[in-house]
């Protein structure tokens, strides 16, 4: 026991950090949860506990606890710097999370085509990206539809959240972002706003619980149509979110620097993941 404990320490303070890094990139544009759940080789046993709880939770349970701390003080603790850099200016720090994005989407590529890609994925990449930059444009550009914050809508952003969480490479902040709900959401949670957390961790937990097991079988069956339609979403979604409107010409410029620094901290990122997996 003496022997195992020293061991059993440093498992709890490696899933703490890194529920801390997924809670970050859950709520992070550009990031993936998913995809960090992935990359730590937390993504299998998380999906394992929901498909087969019996089975999985024997083997798990002592590490969610300091997995489960880490992602809360992750998602919470990164909202309120995010808030206040909105606050300061929201084109920069939205062509920032757009330099991140850009620059992940050479990694989620690679991703998408390691088991091929056949004609349906290509169908599946440019369908998918059509309807949703169809639909997020139609609604937020030309209806100029921007939900109000409540509990309906927040309840949805939370149901998007967790869908990020269950399906990799899917950062669905960005879809929050063209729907107005972002901003709104950060600043509830930076103060730590009952309302909207009450009306967050529902629709979050429900979509997890219940899509769990069809996002398993999906990505099982089908990986390289599943992943094309992702990468399809998230170019679409990044899209939309294009600021239009400045202040002057400082804030272009600064925009333009905040992009390249936040596609070279992503590009570095991941060619550093690369390395440490051995491709």
């Amino acid at each position: 026991m003496r022997k195992q404990d020293p061991n059993f320490i440093m498992r709890c303070l490696r899933d703490f950090l890194c529920g801390v890094l997924i809670g970050a990139g859950a709520i992070l544009p550009g990031v993936s949860g998913g995809v960090l759940a992935v990359v730590f080789d937390l993504y299998r046993p998380f999906m394992e506990v929901l498909t087969h709880p019996k089975k999985a939770l024997p083997k798990y349970w002592r590490f969610f606890p300091a997995l489960a701390l880490g992602w809360t003080i992750g998602f919470m603790g990164f909202a309120k710097g995010i808030a206040a850099a909105l606050n300061v200016s929201a084109a920069v720090t939205t062509w920032a999370f757009i330099g991140l994005i850009v620059g992940t989407v050479p990694s989620l590529f690679r991703e998408a085509g390691k088991e091929g890609r056949g004609r349906s994925a290509w169908v599946s990449l440019f369908f998918c990206a059509g309807i949703i930059f169809a639909g997020l444009f139609y609604v937020g550009r030309v209806l100029s539809v921007h939900l109000e914050p409540g509990f309906w809508s927040f309840s949805l952003s939370g149901a998007l959240f967790g869908l990020g969480i269950v399906v990799p490479g899917l950062a669905t902040s960005s879809v929050l972002m063209a729907l107005d709900l972002y901003q709104p959401i950060m600043q509830g949670l930076s103060t730590l706003d009952l309302s909207v957390l009450l009306s967050l961790l529902p629709g979050m937990a429900l979509t997890v619980l219940l899509l769990a097991r069809l996002v398993n079988w999906v990505f099982q069956k089908h990986y390289s149509i599943a992943f094309h339609g992702i990468l399809g979403v998230v170019i679409a979604s990044t899209l939309v979110i294009i600021p239009t409107e400045y202040t002057g010409a400082g804030e272009v410029v600064l925009s333009g620097v905040c992009a390249v620094i936040g596609f070279m901290l992503a590009f570095f990122l991941s060619r550093l993941n690369r390395r440490t997996q051995g491709s």
